[in-house]
């Protein structure tokens, strides 16, 4: 008689308990990876069209940095607004107004012919993108028990690789067709049915008539804390574990940024590709993203095998990821296409793996809460970031006409961040959040 492996038998147990659970959260986190699909889509559209709007308005190098810095401090102060209004009415209600009003700002770019005018649209499409991950993770701390949460948050966050994909796939046909306004329109309907679903099917789990005590039972497991009214934002700076996240995001975000708005100026400016080639080098590049993005959200679990807590388990596959964005400081220096593609891709998949478990460190060291309101802060760090890589870029693009200091300062940020969230924050411990 034939017996099944160990490994074959977990398998089948993971199968038949999922069935018999339930997966109502796995529908919920599906909303939320659409969710941020759109939002990458509509902040990916001004990067694609940059050469195109440059040649169009007159944009100098400096002008785009502005025009970027607009949606960075929007979008800083956006996070800290949002955050606690998302930890005050909750996140049906709060994710209906943030997709409204970034989705209204995003086509309101179609309006804009100078440089002032870009800006008030960016401005405004900041502050409305800020709220997107402050109740995407709130969303995943309600709907996930914490060993889910951070594969549960990678999958949501690949939507900002799939929406970086299908941007550079639709976006340069509009714009070649019907003109580069016409662009900045496309998402719109899109979002419109979505804020329609989210509002019918999304409810709280004790509230949602299609979830299961199984898997309501589930999502509770190892919950200890009692809910009770959120801590005021302030009162948040005076934990460590906030200034662990704060400055984790606040070094490693702007890479990011750096990548979404330059990549395309890059790639025509470094290999003169244009406007109907660009597609697929982005597209390449975000794949790998999207692939990274689920993969980090993952490498916790490899680590818990072998008798790891999961906070450190976390810790060590935040290190694989820094790790892994090293090698990007070459991108400069390549001669081929195809090479700096690859360089490139390895750093975007990096850093979607480091930013998965980044933001489950949130709900690992503060009560559900406080969770969208430590994001928010967070947020704001990455995006005042954000705005300094751009100032930067802007100066270092328009003086010295060359992209390398900007790769290095990418292939370096992780590094420090991982040494300075594990002495802010060491184990990852829970904050003691006074009552």
């Amino acid at each position: 008689m034939e017996t099944k492996s160990a490994a074959e038998m977990e398998a089948v147990s993971d199968s038949s308990m999922g069935a018999r659970i339930g997966n109502v959260r796995w529908t919920v986190c599906a909303m939320l990876f659409a969710a941020t699909t759109l939002n990458y889509m509509d902040r990916m559209v001004l990067g694609l069209l940059k050469p195109t709007i440059q040649h169009s308005i007159g944009m100098s190098e400096l002008d785009y940095a502005y025009v970027v810095d607009a949606f960075q401090i929007a979008y800083a102060v956006g996070m800290l607004v949002m955050g606690r209004l998302i930890d005050k009415v909750g996140t049906r209600i709060g994710y209906i107004v943030v997709m409204g009003l970034w989705s209204l700002s995003a086509m309101g770019h179609a309006l804009a012919n100078t440089v002032l005018e870009f800006g008030i649209a960016r401005f405004s499409l900041g502050f409305g993108e800020s709220g997107n991950f402050p109740v995407a993770i709130k969303t995943v701390a309600e709907w996930f028990p914490q060993k889910e949460r951070s594969l549960a948050t990678g999958i949501f966050n690949s939507g900002t690789n799939l929406g970086a994909i299908l941007a550079p796939l639709a976006v340069p046909w509009v714009a070649l067709h019907y003109g580069w306004h016409a662009g900045f329109l496309i998402t719109g309907i899109f979002s419109a049915t979505w804020v329609v679903l989210w509002f019918f099917f999304y409810r709280k789990p004790a509230e949602h008539p299609r979830l299961r005590p199984a898997e309501l039972e589930h999502i509770n497991e190892g919950m200890t804390e009692k809910l009770k009214p959120g801590t005021p934002w302030l009162k948040l700076f005076k934990y460590r574990q906030t200034w662990a996240f704060f400055t984790g995001k606040f070094l490693t975000d702007p890479i990011w940024w750096f990548y979404l708005y330059w990549l395309p100026s890059f790639f025509t400016t470094r290999f003169h590709l244009t406007l109907s080639t660009l597609g697929l080098p982005l597209i390449v590049v975000y794949t790998g993203a999207t692939v990274g993005s689920i993969f980090g959200g993952w490498l916790p679990a490899p680590f818990r095998t072998v008798g790891m807590p999961v906070t450190r388990a976390r810790m060590a596959a935040m290190l694989v990821c820094a790790l892994a964005v090293v090698p990007i400081y070459l991108a400069s220096y390549t001669h081929t296409e195809w090479t700096s593609i690859g360089l490139l891709s390895l750093a975007a998949a990096a850093h979607q793996g480091w930013s998965a478990n980044l933001f489950t460190t949130v709900s690992d060291m503060f009560p559900r809460t406080e969770v969208a309101s430590v994001t928010g802060i967070g947020g704001t760090a990455g995006a005042v970031g954000g705005a300094l890589i751009a100032s930067a870029a802007g100066l270092i693009l328009q003086y010295m006409h060359t992209y390398a200091p900007l790769f290095v300062i990418a292939a370096c940020a992780y590094l420090v961040a991982w040494l300075c969230i594990g002495l802010l924050a060491p184990g990852l411990k829970k904050a003691r959040i006074a009552a």
